[in-house]
C-alpha cells in the first residue's frame, strides 16, 4: 500500500512539474508575440538633438547643435563626460563646458579700448566705431601715460588669451578705487 501511495505521490509531483513547465513556455511565447506587436517596447537606436554650449572666459557663449544617433547610452554619456549636463528631455540634451580661452569673436574682431568715461572695455571692432562687448574698470586717465592713452583710443587687438590677460593686468594699476567712480 505504501508503494501505491508513494507512486501516486510521485505521479502527482511529476504532473505538477510538467504543468508548471508548460505554463512557463506558454507565458514566454505569449510575451514574445506581444513584444512583436507592440513597437514601443522594441529597443533600438535613438536620435536626440544635442546642444553643446561653450562659455568663454570673456563671457561670450557659442552653441553648436547636432543630431546624434544613440546606439548605447553608456557610449553616449562617455562621449560627453567632459561636459556638464544642463537640461534634457525626450527630444534634446543640452551640455555646457567652460573654456579656458577667449571667444572666437574676440580673437577675430575684439579690441581693447576706453569709453568716454574712462572705462577699459572690449569692443567688437575698433573703439571709435564699434559697440562695447564687455567693460572692466574705470581708469584714472591722469595717471596714464600719453602713449597708453593713444593706444587705448586707437584700439588694442586682442588676438589670443595671453594678450587678453596681459592688457588687463597692464591697466589694472591705473584703475580708480571704488570710491572715486
Amino acid at each position: 500500500m505504501k508503494e501505491v501511495m508513494g507512486m501516486k505521490g510521485r505521479l502527482a509531483f511529476l504532473t505538477i512539474l510538467i504543468s508548471v513547465a508548460l505554463s512557463s513556455i506558454f507565458v514566454t511565447a505569449t510575451a514574445s508575440a506581444e513584444n512583436r506587436e507592440n513597437p514601443q517596447e522594441v529597443t533600438g537606436p535613438m536620435e536626440r538633438q544635442v546642444i553643446l554650449q561653450r562659455v568663454y572666459m570673456d563671457g561670450e557663449m557659442s552653441e553648436e547643435t547636432l543630431t546624434v544617433k544613440i546606439l548605447a547610452m553608456e557610449d553616449f554619456w562617455a562621449s560627453y563626460r567632459d561636459w556638464q549636463l544642463i537640461d534634457q528631455n525626450e527630444e534634446r540634451v543640452i551640455f555646457q563646458k567652460k573654456e579656458n580661452d577667449i571667444s572666437p569673436l574676440l580673437k577675430a574682431n575684439g579690441f581693447f579700448g576706453i569709453t568716454q568715461d574712462g572705462t577699459l572695455s572690449i569692443f567688437n571692432g575698433k573703439p571709435e566705431d564699434s559697440h562695447i562687448i564687455h567693460s572692466f574698470f574705470q581708469i584714472d586717465i591722469g595717471k596714464l601715460e600719453t602713449y597708453k592713452q593713444r593706444e587705448l583710443l586707437k584700439g588694442i587687438p586682442i588676438l589670443n588669451k595671453n594678450r587678453y590677460e596681459q592688457v588687463i593686468e597692464a591697466y589694472k594699476p591705473y584703475s580708480l578705487p571704488e570710491t572715486e567712480k
